[in-house]
């Protein structure tokens, strides 16, 4: 019997579905739109970090005992570094000596992805930013630093060759004592070849193990509907290489509960197993929601090579790695917006922060002096965590002209988003695509104080619209209308509170409550 056979035999032994009496655990783990994720264990605590992509508060720190629960306790950066222009993409969070880092991705204004990195004292900063370390012409992403096999440092990461329909290479190249500059030469160590990997290879992570390096990467087309993403990796006694692929490659497919899995990181229990946390998509939500936060056992076999959850792709339901019992998952997000500070989790437009202010216990948003009349000028939006969901908030107070606009929104982004809001003595059901903005339903409800704006989700991008102005009789507004041109290939679509129309519109919110169905 082979050692991949007798480690899937193992595997479904310990399925937990078969074990009784050790504690089990869901994924994902890290619900909502969570791509990239990264993690380490400091002690007995786990911090992580994920993809924000064009939305601020960039990259969320989060942290747990036990790998499964997760709680946002910041973010890396508040605003924007002053270097970047959007493009907010796989940080990389570790540690060394007793320092810590974020190696991420972003763009220079008026040039290419760049790799850059901020430091800090402990994981939850906070973080000062250090800058870029590599700007290649076609762009520089998916930084991993790692110690070679004299303990010198070096950083990983990809030059973005497919953006210019080229090969993709991963680069190493030594760091600086302090792990903010690169010195030395540069050197290749792996390219896309093998058919599998097709126009691309991304997202490295390297584990060494004994005598090993082995390099886990990912490979083919990472997001959106049309995606083919998966993990393989390859091995070397050196840092530098040569590197051999494994033949079993790739090593983590799609199957029935997950697609397009890709682009994680390993960390290592006290215990000495090993866990991958990666992301990959729901296949009934798919881009609506995200790329999710997912966490599978590594195991390694008799020849060496490593297999995640036997082989048979992302798990539904695993051996909790701690043995620890999670926590019951709320099917209910509510935030009653009396301040003083956002609940973490809201997030905004990198370029686009919004003026906000908490008044008598409510939220106030204002347009910019640069508004338009979007119906989406000024947002704080929240992800969802499932394509099937009932939104509701509470509008309290809105002064403006006539064609002043504050409401609820699905939001792709600021071209494309459908949402239901009012206008005056109006409710009005609008969508945005690609910039053109039209009406598809109102009705005049007159100048009561409040009233209650409801979005019915279903599959992430079927939407219903209702309105309440006593908050218990609910009237249906408009027919059905369809929300598949909204998320950007890269993002999910989020739910907005959103105020537009001409500038200086003022609205207040009491609440906003996502439940999911």
């Amino acid at each position: 019997m082979s050692p991949r056979v007798t480690l899937t035999l193992l595997a479904l032994l310990l399925c937990p579905r078969l074990v009784t009496g050790q504690p089990t655990y869901t994924n994902p783990v890290l619900p909502g739109d969570h791509p990239d994720p990264s993690v380490i264990r400091v002690g007995g605590d786990y911090w992580a970090t994920a993809t924000t992509s064009q939305w601020a508060p960039i990259f969320p720190l989060l942290h747990s005992r036990d790998l499964v629960d997760w709680e946002q306790v910041g973010a890396v950066f508040d605003t924007p570094p002053a270097w970047s222009s959007g493009s907010y993409w796989a940080p990389e969070i570790a540690h060394h000596g007793r320092r810590f880092f974020v190696y991420y991705t972003a763009r220079k204004k008026g040039g290419p992805l760049c790799v850059a990195v901020a430091t800090a004292s402990q994981p939850d900063g906070p973080y000062q930013d250090r800058g870029p370390l590599v700007c290649q012409e076609v762009g520089s992403i998916d930084a991993v630093p790692v110690t070679d096999q004299r303990g010198r440092r070096y950083l990983v990461w990809k030059e973005d060759g497919n953006s210019r329909k080229q090969p993709t290479i991963l680069w190493a190249q030594r760091l600086s004592p302090d792990g903010t500059a690169l010195i030395g030469t540069r050197h290749e160590i792996l390219r896309n070849e093998a058919r599998w990997e097709a126009h691309l290879i991304e997202g490295p992570f390297i584990r060494r193990r004994g005598d090993w390096f082995y390099l886990f990467y990912s490979a083919d087309g990472c997001c959106g509907r049309t995606c083919n993403y998966k993990l393989g990796v390859a091995r070397a006694r050196a840092l530098l290489g040569p590197w051999e692929r494994d033949p079993a490659n790739p090593i983590l497919e799609g199957n029935h509960d997950w697609k397009c899995p890709g682009h994680g990181s390993i960390v290592t229990t006290p215990d000495g197993r090993d866990y991958l946390l990666y992301h990959a998509y729901d296949p009934d939500a798919f881009q609506f929601v995200g790329r999710q936060g997912l966490l599978d056992a590594v195991t390694w076999g008799a020849d060496g090579w490593p297999a995640i959850n036997a082989g048979n792709g992302p798990s539904d339901r695993a051996v909790a790695p701690l043995g620890i019992s999670p926590r019951e998952r709320s099917r209910e997000f509510l935030d009653e917006l009396t301040g003083p500070a956002l609940q973490l989790g809201w997030q905004w437009p990198w370029d686009h922060t919004p003026s906000r202010r908490f008044v008598a216990g409510t939220l106030a948003l204002r347009t910019s002096t640069r508004s338009t009349g979007s119906a989406v000028d000024t947002i704080i939006a929240r992800s969802t965590r499932s394509g099937n969901y009932t939104a509701t908030a509470r509008l309290v107070e809105s002064r403006a002209s006539d064609d002043g606009m504050a409401g609820l929104a699905a939001y792709g982004d600021a071209e494309n988003a459908i949402g239901i809001s009012r206008i005056g003595s109006n409710v009005v059901v609008w969508i945005r695509e690609k910039g053109a903005q039209r009406s598809l339903a109102s009705a005049a409800i007159g100048d009561g104080p409040s009233l209650e704006l409801r979005i019915i989700a279903t599959r992430g991008r079927r939407f219903q619209f209702a309105y309440s102005t006593n908050g218990r009789e609910w009237h249906a507004l408009g027919e059905e209308a369809e929300g598949g041109y909204l998320p950007p290939w890269d993002r999910a679509v989020r739910i907005a509170l959103a105020v537009g129309g001409p500038p200086a519109v003022d609205a207040r919110f009491d609440w906003l409550r996502i439940e999911t169905r």
